[in-house]
């Protein structure tokens, strides 16, 4: 009877190994645990993620990760071995074995045991450093597959192995180079991929930082309608702001082909706005251009920018590839500059108190002109974003108020994708899942590059039982949006959660940054789901201390809208929260 208990699967083993940590320790024992760190989280942590692997041991100096695919698992090897390849500045390069095997392991756990695990250390030990030695059965499974090529080695010997086992090694000669990583960024780049880097405010009035941001931000937005370019989204970008930076290293961190920089210059009613572009590759400016305007005329300005752009490093795009869809600017800049102060409150808000102040520059805006779609689209999102993230008054009340803004906004401009990312999110608040996932696709298909929406359409697909679009969504935000801002680690979370895959919705969670109430909440969940439910009570500890009054009732009432809502509730009350 304990032999059928034994769960078994086949699987792929990748093991990779530190080649000489023991003298890289002792020649400079904080150095190399500093490089190895920067290893794992620019190099490793992205590549498996990206081919979508599962960490079974992290170890000081070495890896055992599993993947559903053979052929992810090689891709991967390869793509790391690229990645580490050392350049001259290298004094003390950091290289890695890595050893692949196909078979039968024996869960336990998270963890994983058998021959199928042995083999794929044996093989990574017996691999030369920066090379992949991969058994038989893999290359069975993967030639004609893929690009790779084998080079067989022979039948060896494997300690506590019983038979001899054919080995191969992974020919990287003739394997094209990847782009190396940064953060998060797991894409290497491609002829029409771009970034545009913070605008330079050159008003000499701290305040106007808010205007020369926006203008940086219209033509992100407008570059993302061609579906022909690749746009490194507005965080990514603007963690570069405030610093001298070198076009070819933000190139290389960012993984794109051009960089976009300019500056804004605000005097009364005039503006000037100047911008570039630079191939970050050659390290040559391509284009550039001075624009001396009236203010009423940013919009033209900004279409212009973007017009040149797009002529400049994709000369083969059809002028169908640009949608047609086109965002109704306001006559009345005084409205287009109270929108621009809202949309910064509302983006990043602190608290309840920013999505209030946000609101009303929204109001002032749509007093001014009461067509402008934007201003009722973001009114929205300062509710759904407070009901989302933030424990609030009354729910019926802003769910009601964030659809009635979000329709005022569709109703106004039905071709902006922000006004139908706005209702797409305030019917899901509402409880309308149809509705939700009818609009939340309508604002993808105008501006398919959008990574906010991206993550929004990946919890809200997620939710409404669309697991294998979830996925995608949320991995075509992260590689748009390498930098992301930390509200897309409670939506990656979430998604994660509903799909059962609570594990990695943990490590989102963790990522989220500062203490917050739902983060707690979420992660008592996670924890009750894979058994450690003392520290999920920890947690539920932790959110009461910040809302003494949070009870079982209040979450459901708020949580309604989700599909796991019961599993929530059934575990935050073995976490210990009060009724």
């Amino acid at each position: 009877m304990a032999e059928e208990r034994v769960q078994r699967r086949l699987t792929a083993i990748l093991a990779a190994d530190v080649v000489g940590y023991a003298r890289l320790m002792e020649h400079d024992e904080a150095g190399t645990l500093e490089r190895l760190k920067a290893c794992r989280r620019d190099i490793l942590d992205p590549r498996i993620a990206e081919y979508r692997g599962r960490v079974v041991k992290l170890m000081g100096d070495g890896a055992l990760v599993e993947f559903a695919s053979v052929v992810d698992a090689v891709k991967c090897a390869v793509a790391i071995q690229r990645d580490l390849e050392p350049n001259a500045a290298d004094a003390q390069p950091i290289a890695f074995r890595i050893g692949i095997n196909l078979g039968d392991v024996i869960i336990e756990g998270d963890d994983l045991y058998g021959d199928g695990v042995n083999i794929a250390a044996r093989l990574q030990e017996l691999a030369a450093p920066g090379s992949i030695y991969v058994s038989g059965t893999v290359v069975e499974h993967i030639r004609g597959r893929t690009e790779v090529d084998f080079e067989d080695r022979g039948e060896h010997r494997l300690k506590n192995i019983d038979r001899p086992l054919r080995v191969h090694r992974v020919r990287l000669e003739g394997v094209k180079a990847a782009t190396t990583h940064s953060h998060a960024s797991s894409r290497p780049h491609h002829d029409a991929s771009i970034a545009v880097l913070p605008f330079v405010n050159m008003s000499g009035d701290p305040g106007q930082e808010y205007f020369s941001d926006g203008i940086t931000e219209d033509v992100i937005t407008e570059l993302s309608r061609f579906r022909s370019l690749f746009v490194i989204a507005r965080n990514s970008s603007f963690a570069f702001k405030g610093s001298a930076t070198d076009v070819r290293n933000v190139g290389r961190q960012l993984g794109v082909r051009y960089i976009v920089e300019g500056s804004v210059r605000r005097a009364g009613n005039r503006i000037r706005v100047t911008a570039q572009l630079i191939d970050a590759e050659a390290g040559n400016h391509v284009w550039a251009e001075r624009y001396d305007r009236e203010l009423a005329d940013i919009f033209d300005v900004q279409d212009e920018v973007t017009r040149q752009i797009v002529v400049n490093i994709a000369p083969r795009l059809q002028a169908a590839d640009q949608l047609s869809a086109k965002r109704r600017a306001p006559e009345d800049m005084r409205a287009y500059d109270h929108y621009l102060q809202a949309r910064t409150l509302i983006d990043t808000p602190r608290g309840i108190a920013d999505l209030e102040l946000g609101r009303e520059h929204c109001e002032r805006a749509i007093e001014i002109e009461p067509g402008y779609a934007r201003a009722h689209a973001y009114k929205a999102n300062s509710y759904t974003i407070g009901m989302s993230l933030m424990e609030i008054g009354d729910l019926a009340d802003w769910q009601a108020q964030a659809l009635a803004s979000a329709e005022r906004a569709v109703e106004l401009d039905p071709l902006d994708n922000i006004s139908h990312w706005a209702l797409g999110e305030a019917a899901f608040w509402a409880g309308q899942p149809d509705r939700a996932r009818q609009h939340i696709r309508k604002a993808l298909a105008l501006n398919p590059n959008d990574a906010d929406v991206l993550v929004v359409a990946s919890y809200i697909e997620a939710a409404l039982g669309d697991p294998e679009t979830s996925l995608r969504s949320l991995q075509m935000a992260m590689d748009r949006n390498p930098t992301n801002p930390r509200w897309y680690h409670w939506a990656a979370g979430v998604t994660l959660a509903t799909l059962g895959r609570y594990k990695e919705a943990l490590k989102e969670y963790d990522q989220y940054g500062p203490p917050h109430a739902d983060i707690f909440k979420l992660r008592a969940i996670a924890l009750v789901q894979l058994g450690r439910l003392e520290e999920a009570r920890a947690q539920v500890g932790a959110l009461l201390a910040l809302r003494p009054d949070m009870t079982i009732a209040k979450v459901r009432k708020r949580d309604f809208c989700m599909p796991d809502v019961d599993v929530r509730i059934e575990s935050l009350r073995l976490a210990g929260l009060p009724q």
